[in-house]
């Protein structure tokens, strides 16, 4: 299932060792890499932000942003609601989708690092299908302890124990293989299944409906205070990506070799999954399940700029706010008077990479066995 981290097929694409400089050609695509997204993410979020049923010019806008913050700057919206919807409404929709898409592409290179895959993603260890039956539990049975908070606050949590799970059930002798956290994922997952479809079953018809709109991911009805609880735990996990960076880039050249070179191969993987549960968790908690983004940016971001994780993990996470906010943008807009599910818009687009990415993996490697 998972390519051995010394197998031939994973040599090829090994990173460059730490503190080595980059090749000028490969330092010019890292940098149009990076300059192309942050133009199409400050685009997009424009575009996002003035797009729906009250639409507001890019002009406006801004200088909505502007006025927002104090900067007289730019015009103001002419709609006599058209500055309460954006801050209101708009902005904070934003945001969540480029923090919840940075999340879940972060999550998603950090865990193809840990596994030495590219068809590895966070779902894997169990965080999203812990996530949602903790969810359809507090729907199903009415649970309110937290008031409006109680199914994020749920989410959150059963994500969290899935993953602890997972890691527990799989460690032995002081060691985690990667094979044993892979099946111990799949059968944790499949427990997970099993129970949303128990509370599936036990809800009534406006509980089934509440459970099903969430396994589909939505980012409707954000709100700023939504976004003030997700962002600290998204903060968290990248600058503990991004720390882990030069660890994985020597965990690729082989474990032998990682502990050699002084990694604690054991707890880099412990940190690698806390944080992949963290970024996870808090992406998924107040969105619903948002798939394959966490399988499709990491990837086409290696096809582009190499596998070293030092540029892997910022550019995943800028790619995955760009994806996110862009499939936001369709599910608002493409309807007239209605908003598809992201979280289906997203598989519509993972599914057929993903089928692509094991025929291209299974041809290059000659086969699985």
């Amino acid at each position: 299932m998972t390519a051995p981290a010394d197998a031939p097929e994973a040599r090829t694409s090994r990173p460059l060792a730490a503190g080595t400089p980059l090749p000028p050609a490969r330092t010019a695509r890292v940098t149009a890499l990076f300059v192309g997204l942050a133009v199409a993410l400050v685009v997009l979020a424009v575009v996002s932000a003035g797009s729906g049923q009250l639409h507001v010019p890019p002009a406006e806008v801004l200088g909505a942003l502007a006025h927002g913050l104090g900067l007289d700057l730019g015009p103001e919206p002419t709609h006599p609601n058209g500055y309460t919807a954006l801050w209101t409404i708009r902005f904070p929709r934003v945001v969540m989708a480029v923090l919840v898409g940075a999340a879940l592409a972060a999550a998603g290179a950090v865990m193809q690092g840990v596994f030495g895959n590219p068809l590895a993603e966070p779902g894997v260890v169990g965080v999203s299908s812990g996530a949602a039956v903790a969810a359809a539990a507090t729907i199903a049975l009415g649970l309110t302890a937290l008031g409006p908070w109680t199914t994020a606050a749920a989410a959150f949590v059963g994500g969290l124990i899935a993953t602890f799970a997972v890691y527990a059930m799989a460690r032995a002798g002081g060691r985690t293989e990667v094979v044993t956290l892979v099946l111990t994922g799949v059968a944790v997952n499949a427990i997970c299944g099993a129970g949303l479809a128990l509370f599936t079953f036990l809800g009534d018809t406006q509980a089934r409906e509440e459970i099903v709109f969430w396994q589909l991911g939505s980012l409707n009805g954000t709100r700023w205070v939504y976004v003030g609880i997700v962002a600290p735990f998204v903060v968290a996990g990248l600058v503990g990506s991004l720390l882990l960076a030069r660890r994985l880039d020597l965990l690729a050249l082989g474990e032998r070799s990682a502990r050699h070179l002084g990694v604690d191969v054991e707890r880099l993987r412990v940190v690698a999954v806390v944080v992949v549960a963290l970024l996870t968790a808090a992406a998924v908690a107040f969105c619903g399940i948002i798939a394959f983004v966490g399988l499709v940016v990491p990837h086409l971001v290696r096809m582009a700029v190499g596998p070293g994780h030092r540029v892997l993990v910022p550019a995943s996470a800028l790619g995955g706010a760009v994806l996110l906010l862009a499939a936001d943008l369709v599910a608002r807009t493409a309807v007239p008077y209605a908003e598809l599910p992201i979280g289906m818009l997203t598989a519509l687009v993972g599914g057929p990479f993903f089928l692509w990415l094991v025929y291209r993996t299974r041809r290059q490697a000659g086969g699985w066995a």
